[in-house]
């Protein structure tokens, strides 16, 4: 098996080096041409403003990042007009300090309502008590009941639609972040394969991984799966450790973020010599991730890349549809500051391709009770269809290519 355990840990570490050279987070133009194309989106839609609360929403429009709690930390971008910023009066210089776009402040003491503030903040940029709010699909249902019990008289509606019109569609800048994150994540994956050996734990993997991303440049793991044997027929895991076995599958999945921006890689392949079953599902995988790419054409729908998966699948007596053996969950999702997020390659998802959406394709293989394999890779739209951000796994024998 090339590439898989030929070296210690400690070697592998030193084979890695820092990768984020080159790169630069979104800067404040880029910034301002969102918040400009939601507040065209709102004027054509009848879309009074929009509340955007802690968390990557915020994060996209302002460049404000700040973790969603109890406390309301927010903003409100106007269909016309400049942003206006909500949060706690002691957190007024940390905000400040985190602050990109720069906006007037609405502060509340601890004993004061932030909705009835958020109410203040609607007037005093000229909106109307009966206007149209939209709120970031991601706010947390307490924070829309009291804003809504708060301000009886404002017609909220689901702010994705707004939010999506602009995610979905990534800039280059986007695009070179997401790239190199991936890449620093394959580089990674890479040494995790070469320190296996027999008797290895999962969560000696885990850590391993973590110290690997940190050597790339990154914080560490933002996620990390690893799992050997039947539990990799446990999409997401299982509760306890796994010790490596020769002939086990193994599937590791994971990703780190760079200047918020995502990697999500997952490989696949067996530690010692395959069956000729696992070789099978494994090329099976392989085909249905290809035919997948294949039919990510511009015009194409998510739910077309979907069935080009699904359908190759049922082909091979694997499914049909979600049922088990075979692809028991989505061909892919969006990415970018969340790992999932609009648009999704799903079964029936009209939202047609366009040029700036990026996606993972990864119609895993479950076969029960004795393994799964999955082989995750994204792609990027361009105006002449799709352009992977990291080459699939080459064989089951040669996962990374190394004899290309």
């Amino acid at each position: 098996m090339k590439g898989i355990g030929f070296q210690t840990k400690q070697a592998a570490l030193d084979s890695l080096n820092d990768m984020t050279a080159g790169v630069t987070p979104i800067a404040e133009p880029e910034l301002q041409a969102r918040m400009e194309k939601a507040q065209s989106y709102m004027r054509a839609h009848n879309i009074d403003a929009l509340y955007l609360n802690a968390g990557t929403n915020l994060k996209y429009f302002t460049g404000l990042s700040w973790s969603a709690s109890e406390r309301l930390v927010g903003a409100i971008l106007p269909a016309q007009g400049q942003v206006r910023f909500i949060a706690p009066f002691f957190e007024l210089g940390t905000i400040n300090e985190y602050q990109v776009i720069k906006g007037d402040i609405h502060a509340w003491q601890e004993e004061e309502s932030p909705y009835q503030l958020v109410g203040k903040a609607l007037k005093e940029l000229g909106i109307a008590q009966t206007a149209t709010l939209a709120i970031d699909e991601s706010t947390a249902f307490f924070t829309v009941d009291g804003i809504a019990k708060a301000n009886s008289e404002l017609n909220i509606i689901n702010g994705h639609h707004v939010t999506a019109h602009c995610r979905m569609h990534k800039s280059d800048n986007e695009i070179a972040l997401i790239q190199r994150a991936m890449d620093m994540t394959l580089e990674v994956h890479k040494a995790a394969a070469s320190i296996l050996y027999e008797g290895i734990s999962t969560t000696e993997v885990e850590e391993f991984i973590e110290q690997a991303h940190q050597k790339v440049g990154a914080p560490g793991n933002y996620f990390c799966i690893v799992l050997f044997g039947k539990a990799s027929s446990f999409p997401h895991g299982v509760k306890d450790p796994q010790i490596l076995k020769q002939g086990d599958v193994v599937l590791i999945d994971t990703g780190c973020k760079l200047h918020g921006y995502l990697s999500d890689i997952t490989r696949t392949y067996v530690y010692g010599e395959a069956t000729e079953r696992q070789r099978t599902m494994w090329q099976h995988e392989k085909t249905a991730q290809a035919r997948a790419f294949e039919a990510a054409q511009i015009g194409a729908t998510c739910g077309d890349v979907d069935h080009a998966a699904r359908s190759y699948l049922a082909s091979q007596s694997l499914g049909p549809d979600y049922q088990l053996p075979g692809c028991p969950h989505r061909t892919g999702h969006g990415i970018g500051l969340d790992i999932h997020e609009l648009p999704y390659l799903v079964k029936d998802n009209p939202q047609p391709l366009a040029p700036g959406m990026c996606f993972s394709n990864e119609p895993m293989l479950v076969i029960p009770d004795e393994f799964g394999i999955r082989l995750e890779d994204h792609f990027y739209m361009t105006e002449h269809g799709p352009k992977w951000f990291t080459q699939p796994s080459h064989s089951i024998d040669d996962p990374f290519g190394l004899d290309k």
